[in-house]
């Protein structure tokens, strides 16, 4: 058994949350300014009802420069809580870039 030391530790993986909308479904990542709100989905919807509008990082794939696929921030967007019919976490099987 290995026990892992805190120099070793990874920081956590950028979660991404996919928001379904009437029209349409887009992939996104919390701001660094709303990280606080973590990986609960429910959270996140509670938010975006409370504040009327919220700003996320969306993402989109790209190929990278090793030629593998990943997931990577493509623009800061505003969503309304107006038309946002649910809030999911979305899992991907790419490497999912983290905001700088």
């Amino acid at each position: 058994m290995v026990a892992a030391s805190p120099a070793l530790a990874v920081e956590p993986a950028t979660k991404l949350f996919t928001i379904v909308t009437e029209r349409d479904e887009t992939v996104v990542a919390l701001t660094k300014e709303d990280a606080a709100l973590g990986s609960d989905a429910a959270a996140i919807s509670t938010a975006l009802r409370e504040r009327g509008v919220l700003t996320v990082w969306r993402y989109a794939v790209r190929k990278a420069k090793d030629g593998e696929l990943e997931q990577a921030p493509l623009a800061k967007i505003s969503v309304q809580a107006q038309g946002v019919l649910r809030i999911e976490p979305y899992g991907t099987p790419l490497r999912v870039v983290a905001v700088e």
